[in-house]
């Protein structure tokens, strides 16, 4: 795969991100007419730069670093790439209108059970764990891929307790 059509496939997933956005300014209205609460808005900033800073890093370290597309390397990632973006949208059915980029909680409703969150609680962050290393190593931008994956580990462990803090707050056991 050259540079060109990396930069074309770093360019396609920074265009769902972008919907993705759409679709969650979407929901969020749609839950805080229903009395929705926010929680850990602190956090929701440096989640932006973050996931904006690996779609940069990719191309960056590319370009810039001369990374070469390694076949039995390239390859495979970019099978976990497709695969990651259908379990996000299978996520985003299975949530519909709950689905959001921010933590947005319904008082009241149930936690969804149905689709990927029948076996994981959190299927999503699963994705974006496996996104952050295989978007980059699918053209060798292994450096993208490692301070990826550290940044998102320390944000995760902050994303996960506010989460589960709101989902406990909303329905009380």
């Amino acid at each position: 795969m050259s540079a060109v059509l990396y930069a074309l496939l770093v360019l396609a997933v920074g265009a769902q991100r972008l919907g993705e956005m759409a679709l969650s300014r979407r929901n969020a209205a749609w839950a805080f007419a229903r009395g929705g609460v926010e929680t850990g808005r602190a956090h929701f900033p440096a989640m932006v730069v973050l996931h904006t800073g690996l779609l940069l890093g990719c191309l960056a370290e590319v370009w810039l670093a001369g990374r070469p597309f390694v076949p039995a390397l390239g390859w495979p990632m970019l099978a976990l790439v497709v695969a990651c973006q259908g379990v996000r949208w299978w996520c985003v059915a299975a949530l519909g209108p709950r689905w959001n980029t921010r933590v947005i909680v319904v008082p009241g409703t149930a936690p969804v059970r149905t689709g990927p969150y029948r076996w994981l609680a959190h299927p999503n962050y699963a994705v974006v764990v496996v996104e952050g290393v295989a978007l980059p190593l699918v053209h060798t931008a292994w450096v993208t891929a490692l301070v990826f994956t550290v940044a998102n580990a320390a944000l995760l462990t902050v994303r996960l307790r506010v989460e589960r803090r709101a989902l406990r707050a909303a329905v009380p056991a």
